[in-house]
């Protein structure tokens, strides 16, 4: 599974291959795009209007003739006096309609940029609820948000803007570069040299790019990750005074955010001093000449006049290019890391021609079953169970014995590194893999909550359940008293993570969750351990609701919680180390469930509790 922290952006400079990516993006904006680019072509060329009608104009007013002559392309052309005249006021309708275009441009990059990027945002968003358990166990938050928001963004909207910027720049370049060439030819070569000398440091610096673009991708996750955490532990923070810990680590990434921009201003920075320097230098050597070509006649001092505005025009577009290429691999870059994303595959998939599920039926079975998250490091060891159908097992033992791992694999949350498990007979990676998990309903330790309603939260057991449902699913799970106090009912919104409601209520709300879905089975995950006791006992009955005509698989450290379940297993290690009724298990001196039940209740009330039950 890729760790995103670790990409490497292989295809940044793959230009082709990642325009051909982008293009089922680009399509849906492309006639927008193409009216913004034909646009910025007339934008760019208006730019060499103003230096170009300073010859005709500074040659009248210069000499006092009554018309100029000039020649293009061989015909000879002659303005009268009054037409030159007018030459300031075309300057300035010029500017407006530039004004005009610029506005339109704008608007239209803006406009296909962002629908650009909310359809890779959309497309991406389905790549990241379609990956399994695993992925988010090796990413953080910081990370994945950055790379699922922010790299779209750039690919997008930076994309649209630097081609736009970059057809403007030619365009400009090439207007200008034609009125130097109108000028004096000689003059052209030697300024049209120097920019191209000024404009090739630009090349250099890609890899450069590259690199401290994925760098300051991780950092600015970790940042994100880092204000994520300090909102959702507020309260182990304050608990544990752990203010300063947060903020040394926020400022250890900001002072590393800081070097590596830094470290990029140092390579980029620099190219525009040497641009100025060099193009400076061109215009000493155009200026020096220049004089001795209008001495010489060669030249008109409008001519010149022109020629020189027009090469000083020509460092913007000049400079424009060097930052625009810069640009285009930064966002070439971006690219390249959104289409890794889109290159992720979760491990967890669809068998060819999968099963319906169509019930437990015979029961459920771990046959053999070997399990690990990391390489060589076993959790679960060579494990076998048979559960009855709507059968009621137990599942105990010390932390990290496996147990929660035993439940994560029934759904495929993960699947067996070895052996097999099978519902009704069928290994369960042969069923359709959304149908498998609508068979199947959990209800955790600290059940998350969506912001929205609790019924909205409800609804997501069963979105098409009826309202009559509903109210059956409100008071199984004893839900019915407290939704009545509330002013706003079952339409009262929880806020973040349920955050409004006290851990018993998250609770009911979630098992009227699931009581709405009506699953065949049910996974307790630890339901009731963070509860009080009353808390506990008001929970319990509505667990109990959830597990009539159920199979069931409960997950407890407090062993007073599995009274109701036919069978107990006992793991330790990973490995299935006891297995059969309380009364059994109690019997077993030294017996490992025997040793747990006494931690808890106390060595000398052992034949006491086993006789009243647990």
């Amino acid at each position: 599974m890729l760790k995103l922290k670790d990409t490497k952006t292989k295809d940044a400079f793959r230009y082709g291959y990642l325009l051909n990516k982008m293009y089922p993006y680009i399509k849906k904006v492309l006639w927008r795009s193409i009216l913004l680019f034909l646009l910025a072509v007339p934008l760019g060329l208006l730019d060499g209007v103003v230096a170009f009608s300073l010859r005709p104009y500074m040659d009248f007013v210069v000499n006092g003739n009554e018309y100029q002559t000039f020649e293009l392309c061989g015909h000879t052309f002659r303005l009268q006096a009054f037409f030159i005249k007018l030459i300031p006021v075309a300057i300035v309708m010029f500017a407006m309609v530039q004004g005009v275009l610029k506005y339109i441009c704008n608007y239209l990059s803006d406009w296909t940029g962002n629908k650009m990027s909310n359809a890779l945002k959309v497309d991406l968003f389905k790549k990241l609820t379609s990956m399994d358990t695993k992925f988010y166990d090796v990413n953080s938050s910081g990370i994945v948000l950055s790379r699922f928001l922010s790299d779209p963004d750039t690919a997008s909207k930076n994309l649209i803007n630097t081609l736009k910027g970059f057809i403007l720049a030619i365009f400009e370049f090439v207007a200008l570069v034609f009125v130097l060439l109108f000028n004096s030819w000689k003059l052209a070569l030697i300024g049209i040299g120097v920019m191209g000398i000024a404009i090739t440091p630009v090349m250099l610096i890609k890899k450069k790019i590259k690199n401290v673009s994925n760098a300051t991708m991780v950092v600015g996750g970790n940042m994100t990750t880092n204000f994520n955490e300090t909102f959702a532990g507020n309260k182990i923070i304050t608990a544990y005074n752990l203010q300063e810990n947060q903020n040394q680590k926020f400022e250890n990434q900001i002072h590393e955010q800081f070097d590596l921009t830094m470290s990029l201003t140092k390579r980029v920075g620099w190219m525009s001093p040497i641009m100025y320097f060099v193009c400076s230098i061109g215009i000493a050597i155009v200026m020096a000449y220049g004089n001795s070509l209008i001495l010489s006649g060669e030249m008109s001092a409008g001519s010149f006049a022109s020629f020189v505005t027009s090469l000083l025009l020509l460092y913007k577009p000049t400079k424009s290019l060097g930052l625009t290429l810069t640009n285009l691999q930064s966002t070439f870059v971006s690219i390249a890391r959104v289409f890794e994303l889109f290159d992720l595959m979760p491990e967890i998939n669809n068998t060819k021609n999968p099963v319906k599920f169509s019930g437990v039926g015979s029961g459920i079975e771990f046959k053999n079953v070997w399990f690990e998250y990391e390489k060589d490091l076993p959790v679960l060891k060579d494990f076998n169970l048979s559960v009855s159908y709507n059968e009621t097992i137990a599942l105990v033992g010390n932390s990290g014995g496996g147990k929660s791992t035993v439940v994560n694999l029934l759904p495929r949350f993960y699947d067996v590194t070895s052996g097999s498990i099978t519902i009704n007979g069928i290994d369960i990676r042969n069923y359709d893999l959304a149908d498998l998990r609508n068979n199947i309903s959990f209800v955790f330790q600290d059940n998350y909550l969506f912001t929205g309603t609790i019924k909205e939260n409800i609804l997501m057991g069963n979105p098409n359940a009826s309202e009559s449902k509903i109210a059956e699913a409100i008071k199984l799970a004893h839900l019915d008293e407290f939704i009545d106090s509330l002013p706003d009912g079952i339409n009262t919104v929880v806020g973040e993570r349920g955050a409004s409601l006290s851990g018993g209520q998250r609770q009911r709300v979630a098992i009227a969750r699931a009581l709405i879905k009506n699953a065949p089975i049910v996974i307790l995950d630890e339901a009731t351990s963070a509860l009080d006791n009353e808390s506990e006992a008001i929970v319990q009955k509505a667990i109990d609701n959830l597990m009539k005509n159920k199979t069931v698989f409960v997950i407890a450290h407090r062993l007073s919680t599995i009274h109701n379940a036919n069978r107990i297993a006992v793991l330790n290690e990973g490995e299935l180390a006891e297995l059969g009724t309380h009364s059994e298990l109690i019997q077993k001196s030294g017996g490992r469930y025997r040793h747990l039940y006494e931690m808890q209740f106390g060595g000398n009330t052992v034949e006491e509790k086993s006789a009243g039950g647990v």
